[in-house]
């Protein structure tokens, strides 16, 4: 098997790191591994693969410095703006987890397990983007319904862990529980949220856009129908919760015509990397402690609607840096190999 140079920008980041893991755990086939960050983590190490690696500085030469064929872009949507087509230009395929080229209408946007045909657009500008995390575990369920079904209409409630805003989220949970068990919880710093995330849930998730939707939902509305190649109607409220890791979605599905759910159920079950997990009567179905470092979405709490049976309500949860980043992006490289 041919083997091939890869390298990760954002090499110190949640996601990056993860990255390393996955590659690893994968067997990826690497002939050289090339970590690549800013001059602030340039000439620290990490390993993997049983070996040290330095980080090299992010530059626009190094992909043809070190004729990295793979990059790995998870550095934040200016980075990938400023870099991205360096590293194309330079002959790698660059697989971008950012938000920055995902609606661009020459990048393909996708997901494996739902739209694997359109990694053959890669060429248009040698990039392929890593879909919102959110979104990737949310297609995952919605594909094999819509291809059965048909969807009218999507409305969903997220719940994701502060993990989705990267390390700074993740340290500023714990400090501020330390702080709470310290009784000091009134004293605590907001930096990386709107408002204090220990004890609270915070109904905003990125920017307000002027049609009192955030960012994020946006996103989520966006990203599905170009993923799903549809038209349906969606509607999305996207809450910060405090848990580390995990984002869990509650999902109203409206279909053209009836679905029985415990059909849809069998349809899930076998649909893949997704785990059914639903039964009510022994207290399982899907929940963050489960679903973290997994590559699976767990599904559950699958049920028709008690007034119109053309609508089923599920429950959904995915580690959002494995599935909903790190994971998704080397199954997306995968793919792009066998190409």
């Amino acid at each position: 098997m041919k083997k091939y140079n890869v390298g990760v920008v954002g090499a110190s980041g949640a996601v990056g790191e993860e990255l390393f893991k996955i590659l690893e755990e994968q067997n990826f086939p690497i002939a050289k591994l090339i970590p690549i960050a800013s001059a602030r983590s340039a000439g620290e190490e990490i390993e993997a693969f049983g070996e040290k690696h330095v980080i090299q500085e992010l530059t626009p030469e190094i992909f043809a410095k070190e004729n990295i064929e793979i990059a790995f872009f998870s550095a934040g949507g200016e980075v990938s703006a400023e870099f991205a087509l360096h590293a194309a230009k330079a002959g790698a395929v660059v697989i971008d987890n950012t938000s920055y080229f995902r609606m661009d209408k020459d990048v393909p946007l996708v997901v494996p397990e739902v739209n694997p045909q359109d990694i053959a657009l890669w060429k248009k500008k040698g990039i392929i983007a890593n879909p919102n995390c959110s979104t990737i575990q949310m297609v995952q369920v919605l594909s094999p319904l819509h291809q059965k079904y048909t969807i009218k209409r999507v409305d969903v409630s997220t719940y994701q862990a502060v993990s989705g805003a990267g390390k700074k989220g993740m340290e500023e949970l714990i400090m501020q529980m330390q702080k709470f068990f310290a009784f000091e919880l009134e004293e605590a710093e907001s930096k990386a949220f709107p408002h204090r995330i220990a004890l609270n849930l915070i109904p905003q998730i990125d920017k307000f856009m002027p049609n009192d939707y955030t960012k994020e939902e946006m996103k989520m509305i966006d990203e599905t129908n170009k993923i799903l190649h549809s038209n349906i109607a969606i509607s999305a409220t996207c809450v910060r919760v405090p848990i580390l890791r995990s984002h869990s979605e509650s999902i109203t599905i409206t279909f053209e015509n009836e679905v029985d759910s415990n059909e849809a159920k069998k349809l899930l079950e076998g649909a893949k990397n997704i785990v059914v997990c639903d039964e009510p009567e022994k207290l399982l179905y899907p929940m963050p402690m489960i679903a973290t470092d997994t590559d699976e979405t767990y599904v559950g709490r699958i049920r028709n609607d008690l007034f119109d049976k053309k609508i089923l309500h599920l429950f959904c949860v995915a580690d959002q840096i494995r599935v909903g980043a790190a994971t998704n992006a080397v199954r997306i490289a995968q793919e792009w190999i066998k190409l």
